[in-house]
């Protein structure tokens, strides 16, 4: 946020130089400014799905969910709609997110907090772009993979048509869809988000003898006792995670502790890149959340608001 000091946080990471996508919430700053550092000279492309204001009668209300899969274009086993074929290039796709077991019954989402994961086989994906069924399709990109990696990145998407939501991607893949909760009219357990000054939760790089860890990291990230202000009444977190691995990470999950691990990704890093991604985390036992890597990887954890009500 303009006009307050520079956090020693970090958005996103590009140091082979690809075209990369990050989600972010961030804090409105002076004047409804906010501030952008980069290491390295660059252009950014800033696009935006909506914004966080004072509770009145028009504002939603953010409903958590398990981390969940919604679609997998690889799997059969989903409803109809939410699963094969895979994603042809240049054609927009419908999907019938309200159909999926993900989604409680009765609800009536005007927006949902989505990570997409691309798994174009090897081939480039020049963009990838998502928006409310019936709406004409922006000129905004979801998510980039110029090196034909598994790449993903999370959206927060109004609902469109029938609660459908289209894509549209520049080459043939597979697409994954998680969600971790939606937007609606404030009612029972609906929340609201807090903005907090950035600040880094953890850094396993400066946590006991900062080796990395694989596999669920012990102990859980003790959230509100970090000293980043995140209020012991907090029912999700928005982080910016990254990975630093030390060779090739298949996936990270995150998830609040307490429950049993779900089959979703937080992010995925096959080429050994430093990598990351946002995600809204519900909180766990005394507000704890689990991790899990499924390769050698160190982990640090940014936040920047939460949820409570």
């Amino acid at each position: 946020p303009a006009g307050q000091p520079q956090p020693l946080v970090s958005t996103l990471n590009s140091l082979d130089g690809r075209v990369k996508a990050d989600a972010a919430i961030v804090p409105a700053g002076a004047s409804g400014q906010i501030s952008v550092y980069v290491t390295d000279t660059t252009n950014v492309i800033l696009d935006i799905d909506g914004y966080f204001a004072p509770v009145s009668g028009s504002t939603l209300a953010f409903y958590p969910l398990a981390p969940c899969r919604v679609a997998d274009t690889r799997k059969s086993n989903f409803p109809q709609g939410l699963g094969p074929p895979q994603l042809s290039a240049k054609t927009p796709r419908d999907f019938p997110v309200l159909t999926s077991p993900c989604i409680p019954s009765g609800v009536n989402p005007a927006a949902y907090s989505f990570n997409f994961t691309v798994v174009p086989g090897g081939h480039p994906v020049g963009y990838l772009s998502v928006w409310p069924t019936g709406q004409s399709q922006p000129v905004v990109s979801t998510l980039n993979d110029r090196t034909g990696t598994i790449v993903a990145n999370a959206a927060i998407v109004p609902a469109g048509t029938g609660g459908d939501i289209s894509v549209y991607s520049t080459d043939d893949t597979q697409l994954l869809i998680d969600i971790d909760g939606y937007f609606a009219p404030a009612g029972q357990g609906g929340l609201s988000l807090y903005g907090v000054q950035p600040c880094r939760v953890i850094d396993t790089r400066r946590v006991g003898s900062g080796q990395p860890f694989s596999g669920t990291l012990s102990p859980p990230v003790d959230v509100v006792d970090t000293g980043c202000a995140a209020s012991s009444l907090a029912q999700a977190y928005v982080f910016n995670a990254t990975v630093v691995p030390v060779g090739a990470l298949g996936y990270l999950t995150l998830w609040p502790d307490g429950s049993g691990q779900p089959v979703v990704s937080t992010l995925n890093a096959f080429d050994g890149a430093i990598t990351n991604n946002m995600a809204i985390v519900p909180a766990g036992n005394q507000g704890e959340i689990d991790a899990y890597a499924n390769g050698l990887t160190q982990l640090i954890l940014d936040i920047s608001s939460y949820f409570a009500p």
